[in-house]
């Protein structure tokens, strides 16, 4: 008894479902041709929106910081601006790289925020590295997302260089008004140690003509003093007095290293063009598959959403049918 009640009508209950499961799909047999026309119809539907959606192609590009001969002229115009013929290349190539990152990334919000947005992006491309650097570019056309981006690329480029000239010319004014600013004190300072000896010797002058000491009184002027100067006498004084005036000013070899310095500074000239902040791993590809609308997926789908539509409108109106008979 307790098979029968127990396991018998859970066998029957089984049964059911499979009758009803095969009933299910004869009635969507039955009507197949209803189904193959909702499957018709949404593969023309998806025809359609394969002609008319807007295409997206993505070009890649990947770069890196930029050689040393990328940034030579710089990086010698910065030496000689410092008057020091060593620099660190590799904290000069990271700083450059870093300014292209952050110009690049600025352009891609500026492009995000637009009326119309452009998809622009930079990241690492290899993950928990600052380098190198994927640059992508998304546009209607695989062509155009190739040229956008190495245009995009290039722009970045031209701004980082400008900004670097700029820079440089800002430290070469800076620095040259420093050094100029320094030679004139230490000429200050020599014109008035000339005119300090020139009076000194005007002061021994008259005292001498005061003593009518004519003729030198000593035979070794290594000895001679300040307050002893007018024993070289008149005649000596007044020659030493044009000597002073006549004579160059005195400088020390640090003036010298300085003015050379100065004059270093003032022949840097460097081209914009000769400066680039980046170096191409890659460069920007013309892509191959678009990203979307993508025909097999469109396609694939279609025919599923035809299938379940047209099955569903085939139970549905038999469903319908049966109802209204059975009233």
């Amino acid at each position: 008894m307790t098979y029968e009640k127990n396991g018998f009508p859970a066998r029957r209950d089984r049964d059911q479902e499979d009758i009803d499961l095969i009933d299910l799909f004869l009635q969507v047999w039955r009507g197949k041709w209803l189904v193959g026309s909702f499957v018709l119809l949404f593969l023309v539907i998806a025809v359609v929106y394969l002609n008319v959606a807007r295409e997206k192609w993505t070009s890649v590009a990947v770069i890196s910081s930029p050689d040393a001969g990328q940034i030579a002229s710089y990086t010698n115009a910065m030496s000689v601006l410092n008057n020091d013929g060593k620099y660190d290349m590799p904290d000069i190539q990271q700083r450059v790289i870093g300014r292209f990152n952050a110009a690049f990334s600025a352009l891609a919000e500026t492009l995000n925020n637009q009326d119309e947005p452009e998809k622009l992006t930079i990241a690492p491309a290899v993950q928990g590295q600052p380098l190198p650097l994927k640059l992508t570019y998304q546009g209607q056309t695989a062509r155009e997302a190739q040229q956008k981006l190495a245009q995009y690329i290039e722009k970045v480029d031209q701004q980082i260089a400008k900004e670097l000239i700029d820079d440089l010319n800002a430290s070469i004014k800076s620095r040259t008004a420093d050094l100029v600013e320094t030679l004139a004190a230490q000429e200050k300072v020599a014109q008035e140690q000339k005119d300090l000896r020139i009076k000194q010797i005007s002061q021994a002058l008259s005292v001498a003509k005061a003593a009518e000491v004519q003729s030198p009184q000593v035979r070794q002027t290594e000895n001679v003093s300040q307050d002893t100067l007018f024993l070289l006498g008149s005649s000596a004084l007044e020659s030493m007095i044009k000597n002073e005036s006549s004579r160059p000013l005195a400088f020390s070899d640090e003036y010298y290293r300085i003015r050379q310095n100065l004059l270093n500074i003032q022949t840097i000239e460097v081209n914009p063009e000769s400066i680039h902040g980046y170096r191409y791993v890659m460069k920007p590809t013309e892509p191959i598959h678009r990203d979307s609308p993508k025909l097999a997926l469109t396609l694939v789908l279609a025919v599923l959403l035809g299938l379940i539509v047209g099955s569903g409108y085939v139970l549905m109106r038999n469903a319908f049918r049966n109802h209204q008979s059975n009233a």
